[in-house]
């Protein structure tokens, strides 16, 4: 019998449990491309992060746990980093900037930690200033705990939605029988903070015992892509399914989203995980893959410089090595597109304030999309 604290009852009238729009539209190649990819940082393991400093330059963090900068042709290597546990998916994940960071300087980084209860490492959010090619005033804001040894489901993505509020992903670490359902645990969760680290007191979970006050939203698998929507400003997530399953969701406040109770995926060996696709209580995605693309990046278009792309939303394929567009219609996928194929796995891709369209690629380093 599940136990209140995992199924909050006052949201349960709130949830839909329509069918998911499934992947039921054939992605397209187009014949001709309007694009070129230039490559502009070449020699990068894995660019897992981008941002865009405003006075020029990227900033780009590498799995192996190396935060770099690129500006004007040239690399420099920031200093004064925090310990990263470099082991299987993670490591040095997700960067951001404050959105008033012209004014304050605040850079936030996700990153694989050992710190805490436990051998292995869990998902931490911290923020720092850089100065003079260093991380300087470094605080940590959160912490999943307990740690593992497992190398799967760190996450994790950073956003900051329209109120300045600071949104994380951290995935369930390979242990879907427990994390995800459980809002007394870390893992399988998005989480809303403040910027610098305070619980919010609307947080949906803040007046229950036990509950992880920071979490959003649960049951979750492991969400490798944020994005605010450029109209509504809701949060949009992906996230890794197992064996198909894949999924797009809107981000509501306190829902839970089904992982692994709700799935369209199965095991990796073939197996069934579920008979549920749909239980009252559990929102549907907004579209699922089947079969799994591996998402990782996720940016909607909003630039003037590729016309027939406005308005779509862009996501990296791990699996099937290429950038997806998806054109979208009153939230539902009504064309999809494959860029990029064949060039690597795509780790992530992000529209830079000039405009243009970067996207990283494994092994290789970091894309700018030219229009022709």
């Amino acid at each position: 019998m599940q136990n209140s604290l995992l199924f909050p009852i006052f949201f349960v009238v709130l949830l839909s449990t329509s069918c998911a729009q499934t992947s039921d539209k054939e992605i397209k190649t187009p014949e001709t491309l309007d694009f070129t990819a230039e490559l502009v940082i070449d020699d990068i393991e894995n660019a897992w992060g981008m941002v865009f400093l405003p006075k020029g330059g990227i900033l780009y963090s590498e799995k192996s746990g190396k935060l770099k900068f690129y500006n004007s042709g040239r690399v420099s290597e920031v200093e004064n980093l925090p310990e990263v546990y470099n082991r299987g998916q993670g490591g040095l994940m997700d960067i951001e900037l404050h959105p008033n960071y012209e004014n304050n300087g605040w850079i936030y980084l996700s990153y694989a930690s050992t710190e805490g209860n436990g051998k292995g490492g869990n998902t931490a959010i911290m923020r720092a200033k850089l100065s003079n090619n260093k991380l300087v005033q470094q605080e940590k804001l959160y912490k999943a705990s307990p740690n593992s040894t497992r190398g799967q489901h760190f996450g994790s993505r950073i956003e900051f939605d329209r109120d300045g509020y600071l949104l994380f992903s951290i995935g369930e670490r390979g242990n879907r029988d427990v994390n995800p359902q459980d809002i007394t645990r870390d893992g399988g969760k998005i989480y809303r903070l403040y910027d610098d680290g305070r619980i919010p007191d609307d947080n949906p979970f803040v007046d229950q015992a036990e509950a992880k006050k920071a979490i959003w939203s649960y049951g979750h698998r492991n969400p490798q892509g944020l994005a605010l929507h450029p109209e509504t400003g809701q949060l949009w997530e992906h996230e890794h399914g197992p064996r198909g399953g894949d999924e797009i969701n809107i981000i509501q406040k306190g829902v839970n989203y089904g992982w692994p109770i709700i799935t369209y995926g199965i095991n990796y060996s073939g197996t069934p995980i579920t008979d549920e696709t749909s239980r009252p209580g559990m929102e549907q995605p907004l579209y699922q893959w089947t079969p799994s693309i591996a998402p990782s990046g996720m940016a909607f278009v909003t630039s003037d410089k590729y016309s027939k792309w406005k308005g779509s939303l862009l996501v990296g394929s791990l699996a099937f090595q290429y950038l997806e567009r998806l054109e979208l219609h009153n939230n539902k996928v009504v064309y999809r597109e494959k860029l990029m194929d064949g060039m690597g796995r795509v780790r992530n891709v992000r529209q830079a304030p000039d405009g243009f369209i970067y996207v990283s690629v494994e092994g290789k380093g970091i894309y700018r999309l030219v229009p022709k």
